[in-house]
């Protein structure tokens, strides 16, 4: 892919793109996505010709340890590099989420003479972004949102790793995108055509209505022996053959990581234009500043990651007189509490807004009108997260996805990709554990979570009432370095004795606290079963009990060992109730009720009670588990440790 796309690269980053160098977060910047995230050879090299702080002796790290040109482009690595691919077709739906970002705040901000936001964005793609089903969600909902400023380049060479694409690919690429409402450009000779290559981008600029995808005609591994072949997709030329190459186009086959002085010479012109392409945006931001203050204002806080001051006052309030009501709708008063004060927060649903009560009530579709913060993702649960990262690597918007979550692992590869970027999203997972009842063990998240939670930069939020929904609205909106997982109810809860938003922070804290004398027992529990935790409690008579609330496992990580061990103290039999898998409840307690097997498809009472989820149940199981202890040590918990020994 390097060798075969280089044309295109070529004619994109010095006669099309408009970007600085100098300044890779400027604002005004076209914005460049290789979604075919193993060529990134050609990004670095493209990065170190346009000027970018990527050198050569960079370039002769790659994909060495500690280098900043690792073997797939990661955003928070290298300058220059916008998303973080790798998993193919990642990169088209990002794409994605990059122009609906431009588009919304060309809405929001721009005034006559003002185009403060008037970008495009361009992403190149291969065959195997092309069968991925992600590309497939994504490419869907631009072409009927009529994406006008994102052009997509496919590089059309016919090989994928296994041979020919014949072997399991036959589909006309440009037709299933037209039927997608794109419009599509085929350029026949990309390899060495220049002129029709910058045609078609010219052409692709002016189709306003429609993202254009142009098919570049292409040879992998162009000027090699075995070009065209599988076999130039992952195997080294060799120094002979590269020699070989580079006499070909008539470069000196003696020097290595050698730039000749005329393509300095080009890109040195390309690197001053886009220079100058800013310093002309910077004056027009200035102009806007005196026209247009208090917009001005906005724009810079929101691209400075910061939030306004008093954000948090108008959040609601709860106590345990208020009725109880499911978490997930709790989760939608917050989140239109939060959205009133807070613009940058866009997002959606994938179709189950009525379920998941994400609707915003203080704006309107993002289709309908294109300043508004409502996205209808469509049945499209991976597309929206790696859309979303598109969003949110735009800059100056929070982005948050919604659906039930089980499905979240449908969107599971863009999750870890958040992750592994470091990126804020806000997922908003519903229906959270056997209790959702009759859809069955099809729609029951058993490992979800412990999948999300055992995911580095992952912060999963259970709430168990009002001020714990709050609380991971709080925690979620002020978690910059990664994404947060709300997980809400079906089920009503009721608002408890004893919680508090910032218990959440704290990730876990006591919610009641035992009587005098010697504590014999703490039950620690997540969500929904907070309160089954409780009325257990009451159930254990001549036992004094403790009820820990731990609604955020990764938060209680971070808490120093003092405040772990006073939470949890050492030498206690240690008790978890979470209706989920047991995986990673063993790190806070000694001995966990949760899931072994999968649910069952019957009323969320009559499911909760097979399982042993009810208070007289879960009382029954604790004072078996004491009596098999009782002539034991209790031993220490990994909590109880320092993180690192």
């Amino acid at each position: 892919m390097p060798m075969g796309m280089a044309p295109i690269a070529h004619v994109l980053w010095s006669k099309v793109m408009q970007y600085s160098a100098t300044n890779p977060k400027w604002l005004g910047r076209d914005r460049f996505v290789l979604s075919n995230g193993h060529g990134c050879a050609l990004l670095y090299s493209m990065l170190h010709l346009a000027g970018y702080k990527v050198s050569i002796a960079d370039l002769k790290q790659f994909r060495q340890l500690g280098s900043i040109t690792p073997g797939h482009p990661e955003s928070h690595m290298t300058p220059g590099v916008e998303v973080t691919t790798g998993p193919l077709g990642q990169g088209i739906a990002n794409a994605v989420g990059l122009a609906i970002a431009e588009c919304h705040l060309a809405a929001v901000y721009n005034r006559p003479g003002f185009n403060v936001f008037d970008n495009y964005t361009y992403a190149f793609c291969g065959d195997g972004c092309m069968q991925e089903g992600v590309s497939g969600e994504a490419a869907s909902l631009a072409g009927h949102l009529g994406l006008g400023k994102l052009i997509l380049m496919y590089d059309d060479n016919g090989i994928t790793i296994d041979g020919e694409t014949g072997l399991s690919f036959s589909e006309d690429v440009p037709a299933r995108f037209r039927a997608y409402g794109w419009h599509t450009i085929t350029v026949a000779n990309a390899d060495a055509d220049y002129a029709s290559v910058e045609a078609a981008i010219a052409a692709a600029q002016s189709v306003t209505d429609r993202p254009s995808l142009i098919s570049c005609k292409l040879t992998i591994g162009f000027g090699a022996k075995n070009q065209g072949e599988e076999s130039v997709h992952g195997s080294p030329l060799g120094d002979p053959e590269i020699q070989r190459v580079k006499a070909k186009f008539g470069l000196d086959p003696s020097k290595k990581y050698h730039v000749p002085a005329d393509v300095a010479a080009t890109y040195a012109q390309a690197t001053a234009n886009g220079q100058r392409c800013e310093s002309k945006w910077n004056d027009l931001f200035s102009a806007y500043s005196k026209e247009f203050p208090q917009e001005a204002a906005e724009i810079t806080r929101r691209f400075a990651g910061k939030l306004p001051a008093g954000w948090k006052n108008g959040l609601p309030k709860y106590t345990p007189k208020d009725k109880a009501v499911a978490t997930r709708k709790l989760s939608g008063a917050v989140l239109n509490a939060v959205a009133k004060v807070l613009p940058e927060l866009v997002g959606g649903s994938a179709d189950l807004t009525p379920s998941n009560k994400t609707a915003l009530k203080c704006t309107h579709d993002f289709v309908e009108k294109r300043d508004g913060r409502y996205l209808r993702y469509g049945v499209r649960e991976h597309g929206m997260a790696a859309i979303n990262n598109g969003l949110v690597a735009y800059g100056g918007i929070i982005p948050f996805g919604a659906t039930f979550l089980n499905f979240i692992e449908y969107a599971f590869p863009a999750v870890r990709l958040s992750a592994l970027s470091e990126v804020q999203q806000i997922y908003i997972m519903t229906h959270d554990s056997i209790a959702l009842g009759e859809d069955g063990p099809t729609h029951q998240p058993i490992e979800a979570m412990a999948m999300c939670r055992a995911t580095p930069n992952v912060a999963v939020v259970r709430p168990a009432d009002g001020n714990e929904v709050v609380g991971a609205y709080v925690c979620a909106v002020e978690n910059r370095k990664g994404p947060t997982v709300i997980c809400c109810s079906r089920q009503a809860l009721p608002h408890l004795e004893g919680s508090y938003v910032d218990g959440v922070a704290r990730g876990g804290y006591v919610l009641r606290k035992e009587g005098r004398g010697k504590l014999d027992l703490i039950l620690v529990a997540s969500g929904s079963e907070v309160s089954l935790a409780l009325a257990a409690a009451d159930e254990l008579t001549g036992l004094n009990v403790r009820v820990v609330s731990m609604p955020a496992c990764t938060n209680f990580d971070k808490q120093s060992i003092q405040y772990r061990r006073r939470v949890l103290p050492v030498g206690v039999p240690t008790l978890s109730i979470e209706a989920a898998c047991q995986q990673g409840w063993e790190r806070y307690s000694h001995f966990c009720i949760g899931m072994t097997t999968f649910g069952a498809s019957a009323p969320g009472k009559v499911v909760m009670r097979e399982f042993g989820f009810t208070p007289d149940q879960v009382a029954a199981t604790t004072r078996q588990f004491l009596a098999a202890i009782a002539d034991m040590p209790v031993g220490l918990l990994s909590t109880h440790l320092a993180a690192k020994l």
